[in-house]
């Protein structure tokens, strides 16, 4: 078992409460929900308030075990203040995607702490791009980097295709966003490992100029 820090409990602990009211609660679940019409009626909380909603037990279980794994390392390089602000920029930026790509489909709905999470996945690889991760099909362990690099790629190729009901949108401005913070936290990062943040920018890089191209 990981020691996690109070604030990572905290965060898990009021996922799992408003979870668990938005699934037991329709109207509650609606009120909070991403949802471009509502947020463009200036309802500004859902920007915040559909971080800490998902559709079932099994997307709040994956989100909040992949957080359990990867906080401890973006704690113990920020600190609990720093952690929350890659946190909540993360999830922020992760909408402000979502709600730029889709800002003409007023039906459009979100839920879910994967932007956060990817935030703080990509933080924890700027700190220890070297880290082996293992995943399912995959016998071998990849370095974070690497999957860092083929995880915003995914993320382009299933916005471009919008395969699969998953917000690919919130899920690589999430990552963008840890990214960007955990730089302007911790600027010594570029002497340490200038390379790897290169790398990581180049899938950010490449959406940009897809976007000026009008290939989204």
């Amino acid at each position: 078992m990981l020691n996690l820090d109070i604030v990572v409990i905290v965060i898990i602990l009021a996922n799992v409460i408003i979870s668990l009211k938005g699934l037991n609660d329709f109207s509650f679940f609606e009120r909070y929900k991403f949802n471009i019409g509502g947020i463009r009626r200036g309802e500004q909380l859902r920007m915040l308030a559909s971080g800490f909603l998902h559709v079932d037990m099994m997307h709040l279980f994956f989100n909040m075990f992949t957080l359990y794994f990867f906080a401890p390392v973006v704690l113990n390089s920020l600190g609990n203040i720093k952690f929350l602000a890659v946190y909540f920029g993360s999830l922020f930026v992760g909408n402000l995607f979502s709600l730029f790509f889709h800002k003409d489909e007023y039906h459009y709905s979100a839920v879910g702490a994967s932007g956060a999470v990817s935030g703080i996945i990509f933080s924890a690889i700027l700190f220890q791009p070297d880290m082996k991760l293992y995943l399912m099909l995959i016998p071998i362990p990849i370095p974070a980097y690497i999957f860092g690099i083929g995880y915003l790629l995914y993320s382009i190729y299933g916005m471009k295709s919008r395969t699969g009901n998953i917000g690919h949108d919130a899920h690589f401005g999430g990552a963008a966003g840890g990214y960007i913070v955990t730089l302007i936290l911790a600027p010594y990062l570029f002497q340490q490992n200038l390379l790897m943040i290169g790398l990581l920018a180049i899938p950010i890089i490449i959406l940009f100029v897809m976007q000026r191209l009008g290939k989204l």
